[in-house]
């Protein structure tokens, strides 16, 4: 519902607060995705791109945090390449995290606020990629991971403690905000406005030249719009699964082996009995004797328990063994020796003295060798698959480990090698729209998109069932399609933008139009081409909510003042909107109303982010930065494959 409400109050770029509490590395680092990108050490400009107060940032600092931010937009957008993640001002971007934290790094220390080494641990130790086995933190596995990627020990403190810093001064600054009631009304209210009003569209393909453009017209279109015609990396991936079916030798178990797991298992296949109870605990023996004398005389345990404000608990079914653990010995014992739908003899554990009535008994009887022969044979033929599995894939993963290549494996393993066509990171096949790569490839298609080409690698795909031997090849990437190969595409982009201009004149002449006294209706119908006929608009702003996505038409209608009319660009050279805006009914709300409390909350936490957000800014100022932009460009053009 209050979605548009929370939009009305986001700048063009977002009121965001960057505080990277954790820090670019540590935030990478809980992605468990960061790449090994090397450095950009020497590059033109100097190998600093900024200096905040006396702090230098380095070009390879940027380059890292650049790849480090794109690995992580890949988890929701896994076809996105460098180039895209530049074209789309990311670089910018995480250059302005790094002064944000660098400057609050400054900041508090110039007036005294630390980040110690204690609470420094406590946030690595807490970063999951750097547990052991067992989950816990485990020393080389940290060093292990910060090595792979290029990092020392104390950049990554630093990174770190910069960010609890930024937790240090700038939370306080943002809690705890809130709006004035009066201030809450006047803004709450708009979720009751209604508008009226009509959009009508200039479409570009309406205006678009129909004489075809000269070579150097669309040279320059091309040269202009190349980042709309990056395409995704695409590989190839060359991959062989196998199972149980590729191990070679026996898995029966022999008479030795059956008559071993017996011995061993003596007490799985022992005759066993088993009990159900409810069960009353009481402090003193006293009491358990008289509810145990109640129950005897004809009453139940349920009705003692209720008359002693207790309630009685149903537990197992547990063999003797399992109620000691459960309780005590004595306890267990004196359960076991009561009859079914009898109370047992008052036994003390540590929570004191039970009152335990058996309702159920279940005997098993035992079962000697020939008895238990088939489970025993079904258990040691999985225990023997699963071992002979697990020991031909690490056969097989060292023999990749020296060299051998994967077609000697899959051949000698008896495998069919399959080869995909060229797919995308999100595992559609390049140039197809519903065709994707097999399924069996999806838990390993992340990794084929990070490893080298020619540098088979083994994964278990279904654990303890099936493994994969798998390579990439064929690497294609990211990169702006040649012109050639998309000319007809690049043509078709030219005649929209040229329309487009053509429908931006149109568009203002039917404004001047309607400024002379027109209606929107009149005015576009005095254009020689003919367009579209005028959508009448009619909405609350709850209505507009309730839509979801709003279009940007609709966005504007609501953000104009009545009487006017506007004109509005359309996505992709598609034209243009124009917008008139006839009537504004205003709306009214209570304090009671639950939009109203909603707003108050909303607004409080958006006026705390901005709180914060001008501190950040006056940080930056007091510290003061400078940033070297040849440096910055190098940098770009390194990581774009410019140079």
């Amino acid at each position: 519902m209050l979605s548009v409400f929370r939009n009305f109050f986001k700048s063009k770029v977002g009121i965001v607060v960057t505080l990277a509490f954790l820090g670019i590395i540590a935030f990478a680092f809980a992605s468990a995705d960061v790449s090994n990108t090397g450095t950009f050490g020497g590059v033109a400009g100097g190998n600093r791109v900024a200096v905040v107060g006396g702090e230098k940032i380095s070009s390879a600092d940027l380059a890292r945090a650049a790849n480090s931010s794109l690995d992580n937009v890949r988890q929701d957008n896994p076809t996105i390449s460098m180039p895209v993640f530049l074209q789309q001002g990311g670089l910018g971007q995480v250059l302005d995290q790094m002064i944000d934290r660098s400057a609050i790094g400054g900041f508090a220390e110039k007036y005294g606020l630390r980040a110690g080494a204690n609470l420094v641990n406590s946030e690595i130790i807490a970063i999951p990629a750097f547990r052991g086995a067992n989950g816990n933190f485990d020393e080389n596995a940290y060093r292990q991971a910060i090595a792979a990627r290029g990092l020392s020990d104390s950049l990554v403190r630093q990174d770190l403690g910069d960010g609890l810093l930024a937790k240090q001064i700038l939370v306080p600054a943002s809690f705890g905000a809130v709006m004035p009631d009066k201030f809450v009304s006047r803004y709450a209210s708009l979720l009751k406005e209604q508008r009226k009003g009509s959009i009508g569209i200039v479409p570009s393909a309406a205006f678009a030249p129909k004489t075809a453009p000269t070579e150097k017209q669309v040279q320059d279109f091309y040269a202009a719009s190349r980042g709309d015609y990056i395409r995704p990396e695409r590989r190839v991936i060359r991959f062989a699964s196998f199972g149980a079916d590729s191990i070679s030798g026996s898995l029966e178990p022999t008479a030795r082996e059956i008559s071993a797991n017996y011995e061993a298992n003596r007490e799985k296949y022992a005759a066993r009995e088993t009990r159900g109870f409810s069960q009353l605990i009481v402090p003193t023996q006293q009491a358990a004797n008289a509810i145990r004398s109640r129950v005897q005389s004809g009453g139940s345990l349920e009705a003692a328990a209720r008359e002693a404000g207790l309630a009685v608990a149903a537990i197992g079914p547990f063999d003797r063994q399992q109620l000691s653990g459960q309780a005590s010995a004595a306890v267990a014992q004196a359960a076991f020796a009561a009859a079914r739908g009898t109370v047992a003899a008052p036994a003390r554990s540590g929570l004191g003295w039970h009152v335990i009535r058996v309702d159920s008994v279940d005997k098993t009887a035992g079962r000697n060798l020939d008895q238990a022969r088939s489970e025993i044979l079904t258990t040691l033929r999985e225990e023997k698959r699963r071992t002979a599995l697990a020991d031909l894939s690490a056969s097989i993963e060292e023999r990749l480990e020296e060299g051998e290549s994967l077609v000697d494996v899959a051949k000698e393993l008896g495998i069919e090698l399959q080869t995909t066509r060229p797919i995308t990171g999100n595992g559609l096949v390049y140039g197809s729209q519903n065709e994707t790569a097999p399924e069996i490839l999806g838990p390993v298609l992340q990794t084929a998109f990070q490893m080298e080409e020619g540098e088979p690698q083994l994964a278990e795909v279904a654990r303890g069932e099936t493994f994969m031997i798998f390579e990439a090849s064929d690497i294609t990437p990211s990169a702006a399609a040649p012109l050639k190969e998309i000319r007809q595409q690049v043509v078709a982009g030219w005649r929209l933008a040229e329309g487009s201009k053509a429908a931006r004149a149109a568009a203002d002449r039917i404004l001047k139009r309607m400024q002379a006294g027109s209606t929107i209706a009149q005015a576009t119908a005095a254009e020689k081409i003919k367009l579209p006929p005028v959508d009448p608009i009619n909405l609350s702003r709850e209505q507009l909510a309730a839509t979801g996505q709003v279009p940007p038409p609709l966005a504007l209608l609501f953000s104009m003042a009545e009487g006017t009319a506007k004109k509005l660009e359309a996505p992709r050279n598609g034209g243009w909107f124009i917008v008139d805006l006839n009537d504004i009914v205003a709306g009214t709300i209570s304090k009671d109303d639950p939009i109203f409390r909603q707003a108050k909350r909303d607004l409080g936490i958006t006026t705390g982010r901005e709180y914060a957000e001008q501190l950040r800014i006056a940080m930056r100022e007091e510290m003061g930065v400078e940033r070297n932009q040849p440096a910055i460009e190098a940098v770009r053009k390194q990581l774009s494959g410019e140079n």
